[in-house]
């Protein structure tokens, strides 16, 4: 079968933005590909980290995974730095990775813009990034646009391995998500959802109250022309409630438009809180009976165990190829 690779940092509650666009479309596809999760503990403290915050969002982010309807008997799903071989195989491309095309990288750009201090990790993680993708033989890497360019660096870091040192690495694919990938925020339309985003009523958050989501998405920024149909360029905020409606609801947007024709906004806005509520309720009542309990822990036992072994497979052709140590 098909492997499939995703590794999401703990960093914060998952949006709804990024359930949509990565955690529903990870619950479809393990049932057609052999899935590997991983929680990418280490890539998180390319900046400084408060060690109980952490602690806490790992595991955290952990319940989220099996709330969301991954199931640990079809996907593995581990902790990064339970797995050593990361932190191993991370240095093996490093080793391979040129200073230039790691300074070229947007997101290290963008994050050590006028800082006094840079982690060397901000800019060496994408070879560790690589390492987490290639040391399972991924076929499939599922990212969304912002994550695109470390994949192509992913590409051609194992293609030039591979160049020196034989055929040992899988090149994997990207797969950019289609259908829900780009849920807006709700007080700016025309940006991404996102958990950094200043203004807390613009994102929706798995873990939401369902009064929190109903006052959030009652403020939804929409227009004054008070219809509700879908159209990306001139009505952007009703575009995306109806995106997120539909993406949760499984109703085609045009049925939605239907729904809701001869009706305001008010109606409209109270229809998708009513929509988000009821899906996300289930999830979030998974989540809180897995945050603290011992079936989470051997989950994540487990997901090590599988991953240990692949990995530290791989890791082993990866060395004996480069010459070192003993084995040949």
């Amino acid at each position: 079968m098909t492997t499939i690779f995703s590794g999401v940092q703990p960093t914060g509650i998952i949006t709804l933005g990024n359930y949509i666009g990565a955690f529903r479309q990870f619950v479809e596809v393990q049932h057609e590909a052999d899935c590997i999760f991983s929680i990418v503990d280490q890539h998180a403290i390319t900046v400084q980290q408060d060690p109980d915050d952490l602690k806490k969002a790992i595991r955290s982010l952990a319940a989220t995974y099996i709330a969301s309807g991954i199931d640990p008997e079809k996907s593995v799903l581990f902790i990064q730095s339970e797995v050593p071989a990361h932190a191993q195989a991370g240095w093996i491309m490093q080793c391979v990775s040129y200073i230039g095309e790691l300074e070229r990288m947007t997101q290290f750009k963008d994050k050590s813009e006028g800082q006094e201090g840079v982690s060397a990790a901000l800019l060496t993680y994408p070879p560790l990034m690589a390492a987490d993708i290639l040391l399972y033989n991924t076929d499939i890497v599922p990212v969304g646009d912002d994550q695109k360019q470390h994949l192509e660096l992913t590409r051609d870091l194992a293609e030039r391995f591979n160049r020196r040192y034989g055929d040992v690495l899988t090149i994997p694919e990207v797969r950019i998500p289609k259908n829900g990938a780009r849920i807006k925020s709700l007080q700016d339309p025309l940006k991404k959802m996102s958990k950094s985003d200043p203004n807390k009523r613009g994102t929706l958050y798995l873990l939401d109250t369902a009064k929190e989501i109903e006052k959030k998405i009652k403020s939804a920024v929409t227009d004054s022309e008070g219809v509700v149909r879908f159209d990306v360029a001139e009505k952007p905020g009703v575009s995306n409630l109806l995106t997120i409606e539909s993406a949760l609801s499984d109703v085609a947007i045009e049925d939605l438009v239907g729904k809701y024709e001869g009706l305001g906004y008010g109606a409209f806005k109270t229809g998708v809180a009513e929509a988000v509520i009821e899906h996300l309720a289930p999830i979030q009542e998974k989540y809180y009976e897995l945050l603290d309990s011992t079936i989470l822990d051997e989950i994540l036992d487990q997901g090590a165990e599988k991953a240990n072994a692949i990995a530290s497979a791989t890791l082993q052709k990866m060395e004996a190829a480069m010459g070192l140590g003993r084995k040949r």
